[in-house]
C-alpha cells in the first residue's frame, strides 16, 4: 500500500451501522464541498483501493468499475457496492460525522411521523431540545398541523423529502421556525423556537413498573454514542437500587452507534463475566488474521437477568441487533413491535485528509453459537404497532401495553385490538448516526 494511504489511515475507527438518508434533513447536496480537484481524486482512487482489498464482498465489485469513470467518491463507491446485500456502505463528510459521534446537534430536535389518522405527531424529542424544555414542554404524542403556516401532514403523506427539508430550514443555530401543535387535551398552541446546538441525550426514558410479577425496568435507548456510557450508567443503577426484576428495551429507533456501548448494555442485562463472548468478526478472506472475539465488558450495577423483552421496529439496527444476538446464547430474548432492520455487518472507518470518512462494510458479526445470518432481520414474536399517540411509559401506548402483558403471562395477547400498521418517520438529525459504531484507535496491517 502507499505511503500516501498509510498516511491517511492513522485515524481509524470500526463500526456497525444502517444509514437511512432519505429521509433525513441532512442532504448530500449539505456536506461541505471539496474544491481543490486533486483531493476529490486522490479520495476517490484512495476509497477504491480499500474497497478492493477490505470490503466484505470485494469479488463483487463489477470489472467495469474503473475509478478515472467517477468524480469523487461518492459516485465510485455507489458503482462498486454489492447492491444485492449492501444498505449501509457510505462516504460522509468529516467534519459530519465527527458530530454524530460526539452526539452533538442542531436543530430542533424532533422527530415526526404518521399516526393511522393521518396526523403528524411528535415520534420524539431530545430533553435538551428548546422545545422539550418549559415554557413549551413539547411531548411525543403531540400533533404537528403547522410549521411556518404550512400544513405538515400532507407533506408526510406524500413522502416528499424536499419539501420536508425545506419546511425545516438550514441546520443552524439561531434559524426560527413557528409551529402549531395540539396537545394530548386537544388545545392547539403556538410557538416559534430556534434551532439550538446541544448534545444529545440516548437514554430518552427510563423508570419502574409495578406489575404482578414484581418490580420491571423500561428503558427507552435512542443510539449508541460516546454519552450513552454515563447515561447507561445512571439508569441501570436507578433499576439496580429499585430491585428490578425484569426489563424492557425499548430499541424501537435504535438504528446503532457505539459496538463498545452495544457490550456495556449487554453486561448490564445479562452481568455475564468478562471471559464470556458476546460477538465474533469476521473479515474477508484476504484479511481473515484480522477477526477478533469481542466480551462482555465489566460494568457497575448489573442486573443479572435470566430473560429480556425488547420493543423492536424496521429501525432497529446494528448495535441494536447485536444486543439481541449476542444475549440469545445466554438467555430468552423475547422481542415485540416489527421485524428489525437485519444487518449483521460492521465497517472500519478511514479519515481521508479530514475531508472525508469512508465506511464500506468490512466484516460480518456472529455471536457465540456462529449465528449471524439475520438480514432479514429478527421477526418480532408479536406485531404490535408503532403507537405514537402515546408518550414513552404510558401504559396504554400499544407496544408497552403488550410488552407489560408479556412480563406478566409469558405469553402474547390473541387479540390486538387495532390492525397494525407500519408508521412513516421523518427525522431532523443527520443520519450518519444511524448505525452502530466500535470506535477504537487502531490501524490495519498495510
Amino acid at each position: 500500500m502507499s505511503g500516501y494511504m498509510i498516511k491517511i489511515m492513522k485515524k481509524l475507527f470500526i463500526i456497525i451501522l444502517i444509514l437511512p438518508l432519505f429521509w433525513s434533513s441532512c442532504k448530500k447536496e449539505d456536506i461541505n464541498p471539496v474544491t481543490n480537484t486533486t483531493i476529490v481524486t486522490a479520495a476517490r482512487d484512495t476509497l477504491f483501493n480499500i474497497m478492493t482489498r477490505y470490503y466484505l464482498w470485494y469479488n463483487e465489485i463489477p470489472p467495469s468499475v474503473v475509478p478515472g469513470d467517477y468524480k469523487d467518491p461518492y459516485e465510485l463507491l455507489e458503482a462498486a457496492r454489492y447492491k444485492a446485500i449492501d444498505r449501509w456502505s457510505f462516504v460522509a463528510d468529516y467534519n459530519s460525522f465527527m458530530a454524530s459521534m460526539a452526539g452533538t446537534f442542531v436543530g430542533h430536535g424532533i422527530r415526526i411521523g404518521l399516526d393511522p389518522a393521518n396526523k403528524a405527531r411528535i415520534v420524539m424529542i431530545y430533553k435538551n431540545s428548546p422545545l422539550y424544555k418549559d415554557p413549551y414542554k413539547v411531548r411525543r404524542g403531540w400533533v404537528l398541523k403547522k410549521i411556518n403556516g404550512t400544513e405538515v401532514a400532507p407533506i408526510l403523506i406524500e413522502r416528499n423529502a424536499t419539501k420536508y427539508n425545506e419546511l425545516f430550514g438550514p441546520s443552524t443555530a439561531g434559524y426560527s421556525n413557528t409551529f402549531v401543535f395540539t396537545t394530548p387535551r386537544g388545545n392547539d398552541t403556538t410557538i416559534t423556537s430556534p434551532k439550538a446546538s446541544f448534545p444529545v441525550n440516548s437514554v430518552t426514558y427510563y423508570d419502574t413498573l409495578e406489575l404482578k410479577t414484581g418490580r420491571t425496568g423500561y428503558l427507552v435507548f435512542d443510539e449508541f454514542i460516546t454519552p450513552s456510557s454515563n447515561e447507561l450508567k445512571t439508569a441501570f443503577a436507578f433499576f439496580k437500587s429499585n430491585s428490578v426484576k425484569d426489563l424492557i428495551l425499548d430499541l424501537r429507533y435504535n438504528s446503532g452507534g457505539i459496538l463498545s456501548v452495544a457490550g456495556e448494555l449487554a453486561s448490564y442485562i445479562s452481568g455475564k463475566s468478562t471471559s464470556d463472548l458476546l460477538v465474533k468478526s469476521k473479515y474477508n478472506d484476504k484479511n481473515s488474521d484480522y477477526n477478533s472475539s469481542i466480551f462482555f465488558p465489566a460494568v457497575t450495577s448489573p442486573l443479572n437477568l435470566s430473560r429480556l423483552i425488547v420493543i423492536t421496529s424496521r429501525e432497529t439496527a446494528s448495535a441494536s441487533e447485536v444486543v439481541i444476538n449476542g444475549l440469545k446464547p445466554y438467555m430468552p430474548v423475547v422481542t415485540l413491535g416489527d421485524t428489525t432492520n437485519g444487518k449483521p455487518t460492521g465497517m472500519n472507518v478511514w479519515t481521508f485528509s479530514s475531508k472525508y470518512v469512508f465506511a464500506p462494510i468490512t466484516f460480518k458479526l456472529v455471536n457465540k453459537s456462529d449465528f449471524g445470518d439475520f438480514y432479514e432481520g429478527f421477526a418480532p414474536g408479536k406485531y404490535v404497532s408503532d403507537d405514537i399517540t402515546h408518550d414513552f411509559g404510558d401504559r396504554n401506548e400499544y407496544c408497552l401495553r403488550e410488552a407489560i402483558h408479556y412480563v406478566e403471562t409469558g405469553t402474547f395477547t390473541t387479540k390486538s385490538g387495532y390492525i397494525y400498521q407500519r408508521p412513516v418517520y421523518f427525522r431532523e438529525k443527520p443520519g450518519l448516526m444511524n448505525n452502530t459504531f466500535d470506535i477504537k484507535a487502531a490501524e490495519l496491517r498495510k
